[in-house]
């Protein structure tokens, strides 16, 4: 077998893996890069393989930085199985049309305001891009093994990451190589912990919290705080979130905080986010994948007020605080939060609160680093608001949840590679892998190929 590291190398984004094997190709997701320009540029440059030659993909879960690439795959002659869990399948079939929505709203605004360098700004997909990948997606049920072709083997087993998000596990002639995606955490308040994996000759692990332990502190109490002080101030809470965990996860806290008099029952709260809604809606269809029960599940539609229609998305900006709008997309590179970042963001009586991983070169890392002002539409906008962060919210797990994970194998892989982290995480999980566990593992280079034998 021969793996080629196309992307999720010096960078949490754009994960995608190249497997060869018996003439064989396939391709271990399938993701946009995101954050820095340079990253992003990558979207629009031709892959380094012919997309038409790939027998199949496989995901691990459904987020953009693992599917997001997929229309565009398929625009360029894709036409194989994309093989994932029913509930990754379930959930992009919400992700993918909508970040196709964003692509051409962006597009289409960059060419009424006029601030795109490109005459006309055109999106990186369309909707109907995103519907011809839709159509391929091949759901497997998680622990059952599926024949490739020409004796390579595939199974999927929980990563506790998010609702579907799975380990990749392919064997080929004795050799086994397992992908693990976004670990999840044994302690999370959704999701079951990641599943033990007892052995693998080759694995390529993530490592975006390679450099970071998480804070022992009840995100609980942080998060109480935080609405306190906002709504003593009359302020507004803006809360940019994944749509598919952070989201249902931050709707659970409040209703708990609610429930318990931590916070004042009478602040309104927003799910702004049509993405969200969809996707809170399919953790009724997997009741055995969560950790909630069906009464708890409910309560994520009770705790807010569900924001569908543009006009009431707007009606938002002119509303005053204190109320807390939880709006995609999580690291405010597009959407619709970013229309309330616009709003808010110059009122120090409001807060912009994250509660996930920031990449490199997105308006969030900006904010986290203390940028007097960002970018929006052509403009830039200033930063007044109260900018805070609850990092132990993450889905990630950090880099002793992960040593804690590798130590369920039975003896060490051949090799492990360490990806998906941005260059300093990723050499930290390097060194901790190597002076803990003592295994043969290297930080592999973006496009570079390893022969597996």
């Amino acid at each position: 077998m021969k793996l080629t590291f196309m992307g999720a190398t010096g960078t949490v984004t754009g994960s995608k893996y190249l497997l060869e094997a018996e003439g064989q190709q396939i391709m271990i997701d399938c993701g946009l890069f995101q954050g820095l320009k340079q990253l992003r540029l990558k979207n629009w440059a031709s892959l380094p393989v012919d997309a038409s030659s790939i027998h199949s993909v496989i995901l691990t879960h459904a987020h953009m930085d693992h599917s997001g690439y997929l229309p565009l795959l398929v625009k360029h002659g894709f036409s194989g199985n994309i093989y994932c869990s029913h509930a990754t399948a379930d959930l992009c079939k919400i992700l993918l049309p909508d970040s196709a929505h964003l692509h051409e709203e962006e597009a289409a605004f960059a060419n009424r305001r006029g601030f795109s360098k490109h005459k006309p700004a055109l999106p990186l997909y369309t909707q109907e891009d995103a519907a011809e990948a839709i159509k391929l997606l091949t759901p497997i049920e998680m622990e059952q093994e599926i024949e490739l072709g020409s004796d390579i083997k595939l199974m999927l087993y929980p990563s506790g990451h998010i609702l579907g998000a799975s380990f990749v596990q392919i064997t080929h002639a004795q050799k086994t190589i397992v992908f693990s995606g976004d670990i999840g955490r044994s302690d999370d308040v959704l999701m079951p912990p990641p599943a033990s994996i007892k052995h693998a000759d080759f694995l390529v692990v993530e490592s975006t919290y390679g450099n970071r332990l998480h804070s022992p502190e009840d995100p609980k109490i942080k998060l109480a705080n935080i609405i306190q002080h906002a709504y003593q101030r009359k302020g507004v809470i803006v809360v940019p979130v994944f749509a598919v965990g952070r989201a249902q996860e931050l709707l659970y806290y409040i209703h708990m905080l609610k429930a318990s008099g931590m916070i004042p029952e009478d602040i309104p709260v927003y799910l702004n986010s049509p993405m969200a809604v969809e996707a809170t809606e399919i953790y009724h269809h997997y009741p055995t994948m969560h950790r909630l029960n069906q009464s708890q599940t409910e309560v994520l539609f009770r705790t807010a007020h569900l924001v569908n229609s543009i006009e009431e998305s707007k009606r938002l900006n002119t509303l005053d605080g204190p109320m807390i709008i939880l709006s995609a997309s999580g690291m405010a590179s597009g959407g619709r939060v970013i229309h309330h970042l616009k709003q808010f963001a110059p009122d120090p009586r409001n807060t912009i609160l994250f509660v996930g991983f920031q990449a490199a070169g997105t308006r969030g890392y900006a904010m986290l680093d203390g940028a007097k002002s960002i970018k929006i539409h052509g403009e830039y906008v200033p930063v007044r608001a109260r900018v805070e962060s609850i990092s132990n919210l993450s889905a990630h797990a950090d880099y002793m949840e992960i040593l804690e994970w590798l130590k369920g194998f039975d003896q060490p892989p051949r090799q492990t590679f360490v990806t998906h982290g941005e260059p300093v995480a990723a050499d930290a999980m390097r060194m901790h892998i190597k002076e803990t566990l003592h295994w043969e593992v290297t930080v592999p280079e973006y496009l570079q190929t390893v022969t597996l034998d």
